[in-house]
């Protein structure tokens, strides 16, 4: 240890008060020993370091900062390099605001397009996500602070997060879910990972041994701090055996006094509490050594303007029908859509930035060189149907060459805490889609949303552009691509399916009480669409440019591949190329192919350059279940490049010499996967799958409900005043809606109807501890008087505690 004189200063309470934070953002401090308190700020895509009162969702303002483009938008850019410039800009705005931890990257994977915080994740692949985080994370500690990277892991729906348990097979947990946090362990060397709500296979994640200590520290040789998701602590002595250091946010000293009780009592030893203590003193010293010189302010016009290169060169051009695109000068356009009054430029809920300049689309289009026509909203942001505002926006398009058309999902659709009903844009955008191709068939959508979302509509459109969320400069970044002065080179991170029936985990998300089952396994994203042969709308990779480019000379050995793009067109443009494998042999189910590295080059009209990809320890490597560990199969493999996963432009193969595993299914009992068509799996194939049987997914509703059942819980309770609570809460919930409070209905969802009762405790700093929590339990468990007297009994106990403190 590298602390062990300071440690052995300690009290054994001291060590324990560590394990906490002292507030909502800070952890504690000891000030006799000179252990300072450090901040933990939330900031994926910018600091929100709160001025006021404290909270996790999102709803008291921040200090001012530069709103960078969301995960999900900088995920198309395919750039490392803009990943960790990204990054550095964000750890000097930290350093700024006095920030040791910034709480991001998050990286978990899309399984589902409905999960409604994928606008704050990078992609549907481990690789492509793993190289983005790391990027970000060099970033943001070369500054001397930390990144933490989250939610480690398997936090993949947003519904009942903080009790869901999810069912997946060791396989796929590693091959899809852990190798972009592995990636972001090794390469990144992130001095902090945040565990997830979720349950994994029955264990809370930030209790779950197999995960935090046997993967993390022993195989990943991790030895940074763990900290829980804020209010993500189930039983904080099992989260200290299994690795963790760091409880956010402060429960007044309550678990402190657990970790002490089982040191005394022999149930935990006290090495582990000093193991904790050390890794946590580390973090603290070496991210409070930068505020020892004087803190500057950023340069908020430089930050503003790297925030629209960034957003320039994440925007993806999906279609340019008739080369729509770029704007000629002398066209007379109409601005249409509401979402051009109002950007849409980032998402809801803890990674909310209050921005320190927001670009507005209509004052961007005063200093370009289009004649604007007019604006007109032409529809409702949050889905009322609206006839005038249809016939006034059909007038303006009348008067206008081409209709510049800006739609997409509003702030309460996605946002954290919940997960979308449905991948469909509001109706009535889709109607005054119908409506002005009438009228006006020159129309070029400008989408803003952080995820994939349903098209019937798009062959109405001749031009679309989707910038995703793309931060505080994205207005003036759209209008720079759409005029031709950046060439678009943004490419999908994600696939585009036709419609959401088409998606292999369509029939198992969200898990809606007990558990989620992941039948599906690696079959997610385009492994599934690839392997399935199912028709999507726009593949994974897939991006236009108005330049061409041709790919030739692939020539491939052990150590990578190399080849030669060249742009074929009459500008300068960026090109990503893709490198996909894929194995031959089928004594192993496997995608058809899989994303295993990519580059990005800048070419000037004609150009050519000669690029290679190199393989590393992950480019032919599967995890065996019955080694347990990482093999590689004998066998040719396909070697493809691509401009996309759907578009292979030079293939090759080389023979790889394995390491003579045995083989670890049985084909007959596991039909689907090697069909590669699991989006149908039985229980039966599921368990054969596991190697277990799966566990009941339904609520116990005859049983006492307890710490981790929700308050939906409550519609079966035995207490009838519970049952009230819950159909008010039901109530509240829909009056809220109905009357356009979209909102604070998510809320009431969010942070009340799906939240487990010691949420209750862990959540309001102490305001509730676990003692009154055991009265509202009786109460809710039908023994209401005497559940009244042990709640105020225990809140008086706990006020004379405070007092005699103070």
């Amino acid at each position: 240890m590298k602390y062990k004189d300071l440690i052995k200063k300690m009290t054994l309470e001291e060590k324990a008060s560590l394990m906490s934070g002292k507030d909502f953002w800070q952890t504690m401090d000891i000030e006799r020993l000179g252990v300072n308190s450090i901040f933990l700020a939330d900031g994926p895509h910018g600091i929100r370091k709160q001025a006021e009162a404290a909270d996790h969702l999102g709803l008291n303002e921040s200090l001012p900062a530069t709103c960078f483009p969301t995960a999900a938008t900088v995920a198309n850019s395919w750039n490392t390099e803009l990943g960790e410039k990204i990054g550095q800009y964000l750890g000097e705005e930290a350093v700024a605001q006095k920030v040791n931890v910034l709480l991001g990257p998050g990286i978990n994977m899309k399984r589902d397009p409905l999960c409604g915080r994928n606008f704050e994740y990078f992609s549907e692949d481990p690789h492509h996500a793993g190289k983005m985080a790391a990027a970000y994370i060099r970033g943001i500690q070369s500054h001397g602070i930390s990144a933490c990277v989250k939610h480690f892991a398997v936090n993949n729906q947003e519904e009942r997060r903080m009790s869901i348990d999810t069912i997946v097979d060791e396989r796929t947990l590693r091959e899809i879910y852990l190798t972009a946090f592995e990636i972001a362990v090794k390469e990144g060397n992130t001095k902090t990972v945040m565990s997830s709500y979720n349950m994994l296979n029955g264990a809370y994640t930030n209790e779950n041994i197999h995960l935090m200590r046997e993967i993390l520290r022993d195989e990943w040789n991790y030895d940074g701090v763990v900290v829980t998701d804020w209010g993500g602590s189930n039983d904080r002595v099992a989260g200290l055996i299994a690795g963790n250091e760091l409880e956010m946010p402060t429960t007044a000293g309550e678990t402190n006094k657990e970790i002490v009780e089982a040191i005394r009592n022999n149930k935990i030893q006290e090495k582990f509490l000093d193991e904790a203590v050390d890794r946590l003193l580390d973090l603290v010293f070496n991210t409070e050594e930068v505020f020892k010189n004087p803190q500057k302010d950023f340069d908020v016009k430089e930050h503003h303007r790297v925030a629209q290169q960034v957003a320039e060169e994440s925007i993806v051009l999906l279609k340019n029908e008739g080369n729509i695109l770029p704007l000629k000068k002398d066209k007379k356009v109409a601005v249409i859509g509401d979402f051009a009054k109002q950007a849409r430029y980032q998402g809801a809920g803890s990674s909310i930035v209050n921005p320190t300049i927001l670009d507005n689309t209509l004052d961007c289009l005063e200093e370009s060189e289009l004649t604007n026509v007019g604006f007109e909203p032409g529809f409702e942001r949050y889905g009322k149907k609206s006839k005038k505002k249809i016939e006034q926006a059909c007038a303006l398009a009348k008067k206008a060459d081409v209709v510049l058309l800006y739609i997409g999902l509003d702030e309460a659709t996605e946002a954290e805490g919940l997960d979308r009903q449905n991948m469909k844009i509001p109706q009535n955008q889709i109607d005054l889609i119908d409506t002005l191709y009438e009228v006006n068939p020159n129309i070029v959508a400008i989408l803003s949303c952080g995820s994939a979302v349903e098209m019937p509509w798009i062959g109405k459109v001749k031009g679309l552009l989707h910038g995703y969320l793309s931060g505080q400069a994205g207005a003036k970044a759209m209008l720079r691509v759409m005029t031709g002065e950046v060439n678009p080179s943004g490419k999908l991170a994600e696939t585009y399916p036709i419609r959401y029936e088409d998606t292999p985990a369509y029939h198992q998300f969200p898990g809606k009480e007990v558990s989620v089952e992941y039948r599906e396994a690696m079959y997610i994203g385009y492994r599934y669409y690839d392997t399935a042969n199912v028709n999507v709308l726009f593949p994974f990779g897939y991006g236009l440019s108005y330049t061409t480019f041709e790919y030739s000379d692939i020539e491939v050995n052990k150590d990578g591949v190399t080849f030669t793009i060249k742009n074929n067109g009459s500008v300068a443009g960026m090109e990503t190329a893709q490198l996909y494998v894929g194995s031959k042999s089928e004594d192993i189910f496997r995608p058809n192919k899989e994303l295993k590295g990519f580059v990005k080059v800048f070419l000037q009209p004609g150009e050519s350059k000669s690029v290679t990809i190199s393989f590393d320890e992950r480019t032919f490597r599967y995890f065996n279940v019955k080694t347990n560990k990482w093999e590689v199969e004998t066998a040719d493999y396909n070697i493809m490049i691509g401009t996309s996963s759907a578009d292979i432009r030079l293939e090759a193969s080389i023979f790889v010499e394995g390491t003579g595993a045995v083989l670890p299914y049985d084909q007959d009992k596991l039909v689907s996967y090697y069909a590669g068509k699991p989006n149908k799996v039985g229980k039966e194939e599921f368990e054969n799958l596991l190697g277990r049987k799966v566990p009941v997914s339904t609520w116990d509703r005859t049983k006492r409900l307890g710490y981790n059942d929700t308050i939906a819980q409550c519609q079966y309770a035995k207490g009838a005043f519970a049952r009230f609570a819950f159909k008010l809460i039901k109530f509240s919930h829909w009056f809220l809606r109905k009357i356009g409070k979209r909102e604070t209905a998510n809320l009431i969802m969010m942070s009340v109807y799906h939240m487990p009762f010691r949420g209750m405790s862990r959540m309001t700093g102490g305001v509730i501890n676990m003692s009154m929590l055991d009265g509202i339990l009786m109460i809710v468990n039908g023994q209401f008087f005497k559940g009244i007297k042990h709640f105020l009994k225990e809140r008086k106990k706990m006020l004379k505690v405070a007092k005699d403190i103070n």
